[in-house]
């Protein structure tokens, strides 16, 4: 877990929250490859009894994107096999060993965009501002945007973002899909930890389901999503902790679903 850009740490009550900061402030929490495989061997090395994580960055921004002052010249195979390194990375956090909350402020640029939209939540503080400026630099995505991305706020608005340059601010940003919750500056990473608690709560056989399952289902055919669906709820429900959680809430034992404010 030791790495010069990350510090990582565990906290909640049952240390069941682990958080990864990006701690490379001083270049605006930048990426390398050196930070991307870092992040890999995290996930893939998750510590036992972790059941959520929060991304956040040092500093006044979660992350600005590429290193370009590291962006080493390569011929089409090399930039290949290095934007498929990317993709092996960022998909341990898409589909890792557990739910991945990102806490974001100030730039939320390019890669750093790459980055947050791999986690399952975002959540976004008034600072933020949200930008893909490839398009203005020669460049294409390489870290799984031109897939993830498209997902949330769809193929056109990326577009727009990359021929033009767009600059989304946090108000916007959520508004279009970039991210889920919006609270005042500085907000932002207690309120992923206070969301990062409760998901690891629930049972971890459904929040896998929501990790792994759901996502693929959503892009199946509707015959094939509605079988899937139905095996993953049978091995869902099958589950010993679904058992004792469906008879706690069947004798009064669990809380009921309350209108919020």
């Amino acid at each position: 877990m030791q790495h010069p850009d990350i510090h990582f740490e565990r906290l909640g009550e049952k240390q069941e929250v682990a958080v990864i900061r990006l701690t490379r402030g001083a270049k605006r929490n930048a990426l390398n490859d050196g930070l991307i495989l870092a992040l890999r061997d995290l996930f893939e090395n998750m510590p036992e009894g972790v059941r959520a994580a929060v991304i956040a960055g040092e500093g006044p921004h979660f992350c600005a994107g590429l290193d370009l002052s590291e962006l080493k010249e390569r011929d089409a195979g090399q930039g290949l096999h290095h934007s498929r390194m990317w993709h092996a990375a960022l998909e341990r956090v898409q589909y890792g060993p557990v739910p991945v909350i990102a806490a974001l402020q100030g730039a939320v640029v390019g890669g750093g965009l790459e980055l947050a939209s791999a986690c399952h939540i975002r959540v976004a503080d008034a600072s933020t501002f949200y930008a893909l400026p490839e398009g203005s630099r020669g460049i294409f995505v390489g870290g799984g945007g031109a897939v993830r991305i498209p997902k949330l706020i769809g193929a056109a608005r990326m577009t727009d973002m990359m021929l033009t340059g767009r600059v989304y601010n946090a108000q916007d940003g959520e508004r279009i899909g970039l991210a889920q919750y919006l609270v005042p500056e500085g907000a932002a990473f207690d309120k992923a930890l206070e969301l990062a608690v409760r998901v690891a709560q629930n049972a971890p056989l459904t929040n896998y389901a929501l990790m792994h399952a759901l996502p693929r289902i959503a892009e199946q055919p509707a015959d094939q999503g509605f079988f899937t669906e139905a095996m993953m709820a049978a091995i869902a429900q099958s589950a010993p902790e679904a058992k004792t959680r469906l008879n706690d809430f069947l004798e009064g034992r669990a809380a009921k679903v309350r209108k919020q404010d």
